[in-house]
């Protein structure tokens, strides 16, 4: 996201199939940041858990509901940014399969 926005120089998109999912990724990134005395600034949107944001300054996280990812399209409002695709390398940690990306 660097020389594109001054948002961020990162954002991280990944998905879970559910809310209760989506609760998961967000605690389990939370706690994995944490022992490394990682804190975010901001955590937004846990309460309904369709869409989660945590901001950790230059990279922010969004975990999505699937269908909700679909429906608003993120990525596609940063077309210009690199991005790296990852799919099932370490996504089983919280079971299932997730798809995640990161656009820098």
């Amino acid at each position: 996201m660097k020389g594109l926005t001054i948002i961020a120089d990162y954002f991280v998109i990944c998905s879970g199939q559910s809310s209760i999912q989506v609760k998961a990724i967000v605690d389990h990134i939370e706690e994995t940041l944490k022992k490394d005395s990682v804190r975010p600034l901001r955590v937004e949107g846990i309460g309904f858990a369709h869409w989660a944001l945590i901001d950790y300054g230059d990279v922010i996280v969004h975990v999505f509901e699937s269908k909700t990812r679909d429906y608003y399209g993120l990525e596609k409002l940063w077309l210009d940014a690199p991005r790296l695709l990852f799919e099932n390398e370490d996504t089983d940690i919280l079971g299932g399969e997730n798809e995640s990306s990161l656009s820098h």
